[in-house]
Formats: structure tokens, sequence, C-alpha cells
């Protein structure tokens, strides 16, 4: 079977820190560019974070440039997102997806998206 599988959401305070990891099975991240991105309650998804798979690069939205890091572990099959100096306005379901064809830095067909984890910023 074929699938992202987002996990490592949570509940946590303002100025914390979470790790969002995305596993695939039945395909290689490596070759995939993996994108990072979050739907707020009653809006539509945008972009968090994105991981070419030609050339290394990383690009951020504005919103958590300095605060989040998107990693690879080729070993694992696995992406991350670092999330830290997390505020109340992170608050959202974080998805990743994968581009096996890119035009640009995630940018192109999805061929596959995660279910989705719950991240909850709240004293």
């Amino acid at each position: 079977q074929v699938q992202l599988v987002e996990s490592g959401g949570g509940l946590v305070q303002p100025g914390g820190s979470l790790r969002l990891s995305c596993t695939a099975s039945g395909f290689t991240l490596a070759y995939y560019d993996i994108g990072w991105y979050r739907r707020f309650p009653g809006k539509e998804r945008e972009g968090v974070s994105c991981s070419s798979s030609s050339d290394g690069k990383t690009s951020y939205d504005d919103s958590v440039k300095g605060r989040f890091t998107i990693s690879r572990d080729n070993a694992k099959n696995t992406v991350y997102l670092q999330m830290n100096s997390l505020k109340p306005e992170d608050r959202a379901v974080y998805y990743c997806a994968a581009l096996s064809k890119p035009q640009a830095m995630c940018v192109g067909l999805i061929d596959y998206w995660g279910q989705g984890t719950q991240v909850t910023v709240s004293s």
C-alpha cells in the first residue's frame, strides 16, 4: 500500500516545540519533493515548508521562517518538521504531501497526501 502518515502533533504551550514526522510506505521519499501544509479552522490548506528532492533546497512561508525547520532522514523514509517558538496562531491540522514531477519547489501535481495531524498551541 502506498501512503503518507503524519505523526507528532499534540498540545503545546506558547513558546514550546513539536516535531512532526511524515513517513512514506510503498515509495521512496528521496525522489519526491515534500511539502508541509496546514489548514486553519474554516480555511483552506496553505503551504508551510518545502524540501526539494533534486538539490536539497528548502523553503518556508514567511509566517514560520526562522521558527520551523524541514529535514529528511532517507534511511527512515521520513521527513520532519521541527517547530520551535510555537504561537497560538500556529494551531492547525498539518499535512505532508509528495510530488514526483515538480515544476518548481513543491509546485505541480501532488501524488500523495497524508491524513493530517492536529497541532494545538494553548496555555
